[in-house]
């Protein structure tokens, strides 16, 4: 598990400090300019989880191809992923784009739409790329070729640093773009991640038997189709929850801009801590199909039991020290005392929060690898949307709670939906025959 999850965490480390050097290059620019990226990425992300999401389909069915020996299956899955994307990619630039109209009318702060509407609609262009990326990503590690995604994700962040230092201030003879330089740079490492996993797809298997010159490139419905019903539940499952971070984000900016900021801050530091959950997630994913695959039911039970464990360790870690030292991290992006203040108070709603964010996250995971992603869509439903978020709101405007009202209500949700999804595997896990 450590072998396949470790740079898969890696990678999910680098994917989500672009959106963390993003923040951090534009607090020189004030709280507005934080909360318009932060802001900004949430909502990019919540429309694209729709694409991103429904690719996850991908882990169960090449991990089960490479687990029965079937090579050439994996590359018919890999074609029909990449047929998909480009349906996907006019879809979500399309909707993005009308989104980004929208926004004027959601009483957002005015010091953050105006930075917020062109970051936004810049950002939108860069769905092709990614989605090509997640279809190269999720092949590989399938096939547990984890390494090269790693790799290319740490030099994409290089670049998209050098991007954002260019492009927002002005170096090397570019004029100074501000929060919406940090847009191109996003844009810019996003194609290098595409054309990179590319190349090394290419490049892995141009000797291979049954390699990809031996499967035609035909478009296959059937394939898109079966890639779709499986993968549509999944996109919804992370909808459901990027959506309520998104909602406690555009919440947070009807407040004020310490609100926004501050709630941005916190989201940066639980995403960024999320990442080793949602690598064992595709690792147990991943993991669990292969062992369906070869028909080792032993093999399945170990693989999810084994990511949760791991997870909770460093759940437990990271929540102890976002309540013994949460300054440390707050500092990273900022020296303002008031929205150090804030963010205190959110870090410790995330450490309460920790273990069961990792239980839903790997447990996902595993029941993914099931062929089941449908239950957690459920799941998700009731303990955010119908618990979480409700209490939340109530907590924030009602009780006069402020946005700690909005993380109080956030850590809720998480733990119904940790727990239930928990009961769920071990009920699963148990009676599995393959």
């Amino acid at each position: 598990m450590l072998r396949l999850a470790i740079p898969v965490i890696v990678a999910e480390i680098g994917w989500i400090s672009m959106g963390i050097v993003d923040t951090i290059f534009v607090g020189s620019l004030g709280p507005a300019a934080i909360g318009a990226v932060g802001t900004g990425s949430t909502i990019f992300f919540t429309v694209m989880v729709l694409g991103i999401g429904t690719l996850f389909a991908l882990d169960t069915f090449v991990a089960r191809s490479f687990g029965a020996g079937r090579i050439d299956e994996c590359h018919r899955w890999l074609f029909a992923g990449l047929q998909l994307s480009v349906v996907l990619s006019v879809a979500l630039v399309a909707l993005g784009l009308a989104g980004v109209a929208l926004l004027g009318g959601a009483g957002i702060h005015p010091s953050v739409i105006v930075l917020l509407q062109p970051y936004l609609a810049t950002l939108m262009w860069s769905v092709p790329p990614l989605l090509a990326f997640t279809v190269f990503r999720r092949y590989l590690q399938a096939m547990n070729a984890v390494r090269p995604v790693m790799v290319a994700l740490i030099a994409a962040n290089l670049i998209n640093a050098a991007g954002n230092w260019i492009f927002i201030y002005g170096h090397v003879g570019m004029p100074a773009f501000g929060v919406l330089g940090s847009a191109y740079a996003t844009l810019a490492a996003r194609i290098f991640l595409a054309s990179t996993l590319f190349l090394v797809i290419v490049w892995r298997e141009r000797t291979t038997p049954s390699g990809l010159h031996d499967v035609p490139f035909a478009i296959d419905r059937a394939r898109m189709w079966s890639l779709t019903r499986l993968g549509l539940p999944a996109a919804l499952q992370v909808m459901l929850e990027v959506g309520v971070f998104a909602a406690v984000g555009v919440l947070a900016a009807r407040i004020t801009p310490i609100a926004v900021a501050a709630n941005q801050i916190a989201l940066n530091i639980a995403a960024f801590v999320f990442m080793v959950p949602l690598g064992l997630s595709s690792a147990a994913a991943v993991r669990v199909g292969q062992a369906v695959g070869r028909r080792d039911p032993t093999g399945v039970r170990r693989a999810g039991w084994v990511a949760l464990g791991i997870s909770l360790g460093v759940a437990l870690t990271m929540s102890l020290l976002f309540v013994v030292r949460p300054m440390p991290f707050l500092h990273i992006f900022t020296d303002d005392a008031t929205v150090l203040g804030t963010g205190v108070s959110l870090l410790f709603f995330c450490a309460l929060f920790q273990p069961f964010d990792g239980f839903q996250a790997v447990c996902t995971g595993a029941l993914r690898g099931l062929g089941d992603t449908h239950t957690p869509v459920v799941v998700n439903v009731i303990g955010h949307w119908l618990v979480g978020l409700p209490v939340g709101c109530v907590l924030c405007f009602w009780l006069d709670w402020g946005v700690s009202g909005l993380w109080a209500g956030l850590a809720l949700g998480l733990t119904c939906v940790g727990l239930t999804l928990l009961g769920i595997w071990a009920r699963r896990a148990a009676a599995i025959v393959v």
